[in-house]
């Protein structure tokens, strides 16, 4: 019979896998994270199958994905070959690095892909009247003024110590730091 415990950490892992998957992450990422974070020592990756029930390769995947974005990191112990893993605790600095990495890939495409478009409306071509290209021009111009934005604002964001962003969260919410 499991205890409270047991099931409250399982209860976490499955929101944890939720809010993964609602931030478009693998929900089993999600598993992994959950079951690294509630570990009160170290874990390897057989303890991480046995916690997430997730096959030995998938574990093996999102804890590298994991790593790639500073959510684990791997700690080594002398006269074992396993490798063990340990979470980011600071939520803040977990968020920096997953707008980091996102910044670096598909926003960057997303803003340049707006900006092609923008700059293939303003071509004259002949084929299109002043009124279609006007209004194109226009939606287009907008939601490249937008991305821009949003672009200024994770780049603050990402150079932000972790401590000064949960102090302006705190300032939202009324509540103190979210870290570990």
């Amino acid at each position: 019979m499991s205890s409270q415990n047991d099931e409250a950490k399982k209860h976490f892992i499955q929101a944890v896998s939720r809010i993964a998957g609602f931030w478009g992450f693998p929900k089993a990422m999600g598993a992994v994270y959950g079951a690294v974070y509630l570990a009160p020592e170290p874990v390897n990756l057989d303890e991480l199958v046995s916690l997430t029930e997730v096959t030995k390769g998938a574990v093996s995947t999102h804890v590298r994905a994991l790593e790639r974005l500073k959510m684990v990191r791997k700690e080594l112990r002398l006269g074992d070959r396993k490798d063990y893993y340990v979470p980011e605790t600071d939520f803040w600095q977990i968020v920096k690095n997953i707008l980091a990495e996102r910044e670096q890939r598909e926003f960057d495409l997303a803003i340049s892909a707006v900006g092609e478009s923008l700059e293939m409306v303003r071509i004259k071509d002949g084929h299109s009247s002043d009124k279609e290209r006007d209004f194109l021009s226009s939606r287009l111009e907008a939601v490249k003024t937008f991305f821009d934005q949003i672009d200024g604002i994770v780049r603050v964001m990402i150079s932000i110590e972790s401590s000064g962003l949960a102090s302006v969260a705190a300032s939202f919410t009324g509540k103190g730091n979210a870290n570990a």
